[in-house]
């Protein structure tokens, strides 16, 4: 007695099982990622709304490092607060927007944690909209705090020189460069296992590069081991070419060099937060 074994076609799931069903998620246009970024970037507003809370950071941290910096380090460095005021605005603008962005990566965890994502996996939206919506909200932020740095600084004496336009091509800089960094904070929220690990960690990767920098003090005056981590310090770079553009209206090297640093940032960190918010869902 001969048995035959029937022959399936490639593809096709043996006789008595179902084949299984693959779901594929359909193809998103420009515009449709677009409008979908806009959706979750007013969601994250609201939320914002209803926790004043988060603006705690972009809105007091100005105010205390603008006083405490101009008039306890302002004698000792500068010989007088207003002679140090044109060194520290633009430094306080760059350190309160580069350290607001840190709250992008804890409050991505937080709401990862929560599952709040686990809904957007079966919506037909592009991976990266998820990440995108909550980083364009929080330009709102930074624009608040560097507003807020230049009101308090004109307000203790402070006088840009580079008129109108240099302090909002300055503005503008720093907030370029804190959305970018954003990234790197949300490649940290989708690695992390929790909030507080996440503020952890930003926190040691972001205190060494701001205060290590020249954004409070001369490069000239540190020693020669440190003056040479400064001066290759993105951070410095950034912080300079907002004092170039406020303080002198001058689109500088140092301009460039800080944009092409942003450019590198997102092109690294934003496919990386992708790849780690697609391996959590």
């Amino acid at each position: 007695m001969t048995v035959t074994t029937p022959v399936n076609e490639p593809g096709q799931a043996p006789e008595g099982l179902v084949a299984p069903v693959v779901a594929t998620r359909p193809r998103v246009s420009l515009q449709q990622v677009f409008s979908q970024v806009m959706a979750l970037a007013w969601r994250s507003a609201k939320k914002m709304r209803r926790a004043p809370d988060q603006f705690f950071d972009v809105a007091l941290q100005p105010l205390l490092f603008t006083a405490m910096f101009a008039f306890v380090f302002g004698g000792a460095i500068a010989g007088d607060v207003d002679s140090y005021l044109p060194m520290l605005i633009p430094g306080i603008l760059a350190q309160t927007t580069l350290t607001a962005c840190m709250a992008t990566g804890a409050q991505l965890r937080e709401d990862m944690a929560k599952g709040v994502f686990d809904r957007f996996r079966a919506l037909p939206i592009a991976r990266i909209t998820p990440l995108a919506g909550p980083m364009v909200a929080d330009l709102l932020r930074y624009a608040i705090a560097s507003t807020l740095t230049f009101g308090i600084g004109i307000a203790i004496g402070y006088r840009p020189q580079g008129g109108v336009f240099g302090v909002a091509a300055g503005v503008l800089l720093a907030v370029i460069a804190g959305w970018s960094l954003a990234w790197a904070f949300t490649w940290v929220g989708t690695i992390a296992r929790s909030a507080q690990s996440v503020q952890s960690i930003s926190m040691m990767i972001m205190f060494p590069l701001t205060f290590l920098s020249n954004a409070f003090v001369p490069v000239d005056s540190l020693p020669g081991w440190l003056s040479g981590f400064v001066r290759i310090n993105p951070v410095s770079h950034v912080v300079s070419a907002v004092r170039d553009l406020a303080n002198h209206g001058a689109v500088t090297a140092d301009v460039g060099w800080a944009l092409l640093g942003c450019a590198a940032v997102v092109a690294i960190f934003a496919p990386l937060s992708v790849a780690g918010f697609r391996r959590n869902l």
